[in-house]
This record gives C-alpha cells, structure tokens and sequence, in this order.
C-alpha cells in the first residue's frame, strides 16, 4: 500500500459522500414536500387534529338603563328626551361536574412516503351546571366541535331534554337556550363517533385559566404506545385494558390552564428513515474501506484504487435502491432487497478479484456489519446511536488488537 493509493481510495470515498449527500437531499426534499400537500389531503378524507372544548354555559341578566336622547322634532328644533329600555347582560356559569367517557382506536393511513396516525373516536359526557341567581333565568349552553374538517356521526347534543338545532357551518358551534327556575340545575349530554389525526385533546376552556370541579375523564386506547403532548396534564391512573390502556383523570377541584391530550403513536416513516440512512452512509463506508486496507496490509496484497471504486459503487446502490424501492414497497422488504442486492454485486465482485476467502470472509462479514446492521439500528429509534457506538468501539479493538504488530514505515515504504 502506497500514499497514492491511500489518497486515491481517500478521493473515491469523498466523491462518493458527496453522491450520498445529494440524493439524501432528494429524499428529504421529496418527503417535505408530499407532507405539507398529504397531510392536509388526509384531513380532508380522515379528519383533522381533534381539540374538544368543554361546554360554556352563560346566564342571560337583564337589566334596565334609562338614556338621554336627543330627539328632533319637524321645526328643527332639538330637546332631549329620557327613554328607557332593557340591556341584557351575561355571565359564564361554571360547570358543577363533569362526567366524560372518550374511547380511541387507532387506524394508520399511508400516504406517499409517510405514514399518518389516524384514530376513530367514540365521545360522550355529561355536565351539570345551576342557575346561580333567586329569579328564574334564560342561560345558554355553547358547544364547539373538535375540529371543522371531520365527520359527527349520531351526534346529540341536549339540555335538559332540548335538542341543539341544525346548523350549516360547524365552525361556529351550537347555541341551546335553556329556561332554568332559581338555583335549578340543567344537564347537558354530548355524543357523536368521528375521526381525526394526529393528537387527541380535550381542553377546560378554550383559552386561558380554567376553575373545574368534579371532574372525571375516562379514556380508553386500543394501543399501547402512547405518549402525551407538551403541556398536558397526566392522567390520575393508568391501568392496561385489552391491547392498550384505560387512563383516568380526575379532579374534585382543581384551578389551571393546562390540557389533557394523547399523542397517537405513529408507524416507522419510509421516508425520513431513509433519508437518515442515506446521509449515515459515509460512516459505513469509511468503516469499511478502513477495515479492507488493513485487511489488504496483513495478507500482503492491497486492492487496487478501481476495486474501491466498485465497492463504494455497490454500498450507493443499497441506498439507491431503498430510496425508491419505498415508494412501492414496505420498508422491511425494501430494506432487504436493497440489503441482498447490494451484498451480491460486492461478493460475486470480489470472488472474481481477490478470491472467496476475501468476498465471505472479510468483505462480506465486514459489509454485514458496517451497512447493514449499522443501517437496520435506525429502524429502532433511540437505540441507534448506542448501537453504532457498539459497533465502532469493537470494530477499533480489533483493528488495534491485529495490528498492534505492524511496522507502518516498512509498510508505506513498499513498492510494486
């Protein structure tokens, strides 16, 4: 091995990188762009994020005001005269108990490169709240929907036995007057089946500090992975039911602004996945190219720069083939196909140059290793830094162990 050769292998490994490089810039090019158009189609088909506000109730206090005006009679001439009329004020009422029952089922759709966490949603709850006033009052009870790109079906929303009116625009919610005798109380029930995507919340109020008494939320998964968004409140209990879980959140008093919500969790993403892989790639190869000239010194027969060539061509056609084989296929049999194929070119290659041996033994264990295993820990997410650590650490005691005996100034001073 010569310094010529070590920087034409250098050389090769850099051109290489920089192929890398550009087509893990088209993968993730390719997934941001489907996202941002796919993710709004899915809510359009599926249904979007669901963030359920609980129910506001107002009573209606009217009062009378006696005004100046100015009135003009048919001469010209101005005279101010006292009239009087009935100004109606409201209150927001707050909710005497909170009785709600939500139960999630979780039903993934696939769209282009990514994969997108929807869910079915079964709702229904019931609220107290009381005239607060000794007279007789109107209150109004205000429902907004979780989310204006879903379906409702069997909604029912009543109070007190009245039934909400038909609306157009969901946007703006329902409004049901409710006539209440002093210090009656009124019973509100919510109930429909939707779908949305993505995160699942419920909220106290729709922004700010929310008092809540005698609270009691009930919500059941048929998953198991759950996990809750930033600034939600975590559930009082979490017993397992079925494939997933039955989490309770209760308060008998309780004064905040925070939500309580639950993530769905999502499927492995073909496409960030192997964009993550493509752009890893130069690690792998620089693994392996170091281990086959270390190799090559300790047998006495070093490859020539062209067979570094074609081996780093064969290490890009795995991530060529993954990056397009996960458009049409599941990502495990991309990852394979790409795997199998790109292990053939570089074993049946090097039978030919350098013999069996080389091919199974040293390339092929080495290739097993450094792209396929280090590639396959991205599909375990958490793990993979640990994983190449692993790898890399073992991968240098060895390589120190077997060339602890080596005289490097003998070695670089041999010719052909």
């Amino acid at each position: 091995m010569t310094v010529q050769r070590l920087f034409a292998i250098l050389f090769i490994f850099a051109t290489t990188a920089v192929a890398w490089f550009a087509l893990g810039g088209t993968i993730v090019g390719r997934t941001g762009e489907y996202d941002g158009r796919l993710s709004a189609q899915v809510a359009q088909l599926w249904g979007g994020p669901h963030l359920q506000v609980a129910p506001k109730a107002a009573v209606e206090r009217p009062r009378t005001v006696t005004e100046d005006v100015t009135l003009k009679a048919a001469s010209g001439a101005e005279r101010l005269e006292k009239v009087t009329k009935t100004v109606i004020d409201t209150a927001d009422v707050p909710l005497d108990s909170s009785r709600v029952r939500a139960s999630l089922s979780l039903d993934h759709r696939r769209k282009g490169l990514l994969w997108y966490a929807t869910y079915g949603v079964d709702f229904h709850a019931e609220y107290r709240y009381r005239n607060p006033d000794d007279v007789a009052r109107r209150t109004n009870v205000c429902f907004r929907f979780p989310a204006n790109e879903a379906i409702y079906d069997g909604f029912s929303l009543r109070v007190n036995g009245a039934e909400a009116p038909r609306v157009s625009d969901l946007s703006q919610g329902l409004t049901v007057p409710v006539e209440l005798p002093p210090h009656g109380d009124a019973r509100i029930e919510v109930a429909y089946r939707s779908r949305g995507l993505g995160d699942w919340t419920y909220a106290f109020v729709a922004g700010g500090v929310a008092q809540v008494k005698d609270f009691e939320l009930d919500l059941t998964t048929d998953f198991d992975k759950i996990d809750f968004p930033a600034g939600t409140l975590s559930p009082s209990s979490k017993t397992p039911e079925g494939k997933g879980w039955r989490l309770r959140w209760q308060f008998a008093s309780m004064a905040g602004g925070q939500r309580i919500g639950v993530t769905a969790p999502n499927r492995l993403n073909p496409g960030p996945l192997a964009s993550r892989i493509t752009f890893f790639a130069p690690v792998s190869l620089l693994f392996f190219f170091t281990v086959m000239v270390i190799l090559g010194i300790m047998r006495g027969r070093s490859l020539h720069p062209m067979n570094y060539f074609f081996l780093a061509a064969a290490f890009f056609a795995f991530h060529l083939l993954l990056a397009y084989l996960v458009d049409h296929l599941d990502i495990n049999a991309s990852f394979l196909i790409a795997a199998g194929t790109s292990l053939f070119l570089v074993i049946s290659y090097l039978r030919i140059v350098a013999g069996m041996r080389v091919a199974l033994i040293e390339a092929g264990a080495a290739q097993l290793v450094f792209l396929v295993l280090f590639s396959y820990a991205f599909f375990f997410e958490g793990v993979t830094g640990v994983t190449v650590t692993i790898g890399a650490v073992l991968t240098l005691f060895v390589l120190m162990q077997v060339t602890a005996r080596v005289r490097w100034d003998e070695v670089f001073a041999r010719r052909r």
